[in-house]
């Protein structure tokens, strides 16, 4: 059997997700180890994001850093099974042919992209998190590195369902014609404001690489981007919440180690106070 970082890099390099490697609109992806890879390397996210309890002042607080190390994991699931069934839906309302599995296989990519991201930027959050002792600095840095890594892995998501989903070669060459500066075209297109039908133009796709690289000559319909993007906020406002639900997450130095917090507030009012706190 792969270990499961080769078919991981497969899927960063964009190589489990081409056209070529595509198959009547599913992925193929190896789900099982796929899984694992999450598992562990929001494990490992969690490891470098509890350095700043191991390291803070007055001692380290094992117990929170063994907490922000499972809490991590319970995040992504947790809101992957929120979420789930609300892209189901919003896929089948853009008229997409996509299968049940096959979405499931296109969230389960974009979440090895997100975690793959996150884990790389886990050794810069340890860093900081033991040259710090400021509690709205380190809680500001896990927020960014979260926003950065969810927005390349919705991109993926996007890329790859461009792929799967990609139009007929006659849908193509109309919007190469369309463009008149498209030179994927190998036919020239009817003048504008001709009545004739268009001639027919043999058109093809150029794969660009990477798992977050497009198709030339191939843009998502509008319809289906907006309602994607719709969703992709839906599930970063869940994530924020779900965050919120299972803080603490870093844990303050002034209080005492606790599994979890009292509902109280929202995510967006606590950061807003810890940018508020950090300027000050």
């Amino acid at each position: 059997m792969k270990p499961w970082w080769r078919d991981l890099d497969r899927v960063l390099r964009g190589e489990a997700t081409s056209l070529d490697a595509n198959g009547e609109g599913r992925l193929g992806l190896p789900l099982d180890r796929l899984l694992l890879a999450i598992l562990l390397m929001t494990m490992a996210y969690g490891v470098c994001m509890g350095f700043y309890a191991g390291f803070r002042e007055g001692g380290p607080v094992v117990a929170q850093w063994l907490a922000v190390t499972a809490k991590v994991p319970c995040l992504f699931f947790l809101t992957l099974v929120v979420t789930f069934p609300s892209l189901y839906v919003f896929n089948a309302l853009v008229g997409s042919r996509l299968t049940l599995a096959a979405v499931f296989e296109l969230v389960v990519g974009s979440v090895a992209v997100n975690v793959a991201v996150l884990a790389s930027l886990g050794p810069i959050v340890a860093f900081f998190s033991v040259s710090t002792t400021s509690y709205p600095f380190i809680l500001l840095l896990n927020v960014l590195v979260f926003l950065l890594s969810g927005m390349l892995g919705f991109g993926f998501m996007l890329r790859t369902l461009g792929r799967m989903i990609a139009p007929r070669p006659e849908c193509i060459a109309q919007q190469q014609c369309d463009s008149r500066h498209d030179s994927l075209a190998e036919t020239e297109c009817p003048p504008e404001g001709s009545e004739e039908p268009s001639t027919p133009v043999k058109a093809r796709l150029v794969e660009e690489p990477g798992s977050i690289g497009g198709l030339r000559g191939c843009l998502l319909e509008w319809r289906v981007r907006t309602v994607f993007a719709c969703w992709m906020m839906v599930s970063t406002l869940v994530c924020a919440q779900m965050a919120w639900v299972l803080r603490p997450f870093l844990g303050k130095p002034s209080e005492p180690f606790q599994w979890f917090c009292a509902r109280e507030s929202n995510f967006f009012a606590a950061v807003w106070e810890a940018f508020r706190t950090l300027l000050m």
